[in-house]
């Protein structure tokens, strides 16, 4: 799947789009209201967990602790 994945995104976007790497979440972090807080997904991805910012409303905290255990195994 994930070469499926990075093949599409060559073929719809472009290569200079090519993801350098997938990481497969069983959730997404959402606000009580169901909002994806895009916010602490760029952080995750920037490999900043000290300053996540407000999480008081987060639907399931647990979801971000997924994230971050999961993304620093990757690298």
């Amino acid at each position: 799947l994930r070469k499926d994945l990075v093949k599409w995104v060559r073929t719809e976007i472009g290569p200079i789009a090519s993801p350098d790497l997938i990481q497969w979440a069983p959730g997404l972090p959402k606000t009580r209201s169901g909002k994806i807080m895009r916010r602490i997904l760029r952080k995750i991805a920037e490999n900043d967990y000290a300053a996540l910012g407000d999480t008081s409303t987060l639907a399931d905290p647990s979801v971000v602790d997924n994230l971050i255990e999961h993304r620093m195994n990757k690298g």
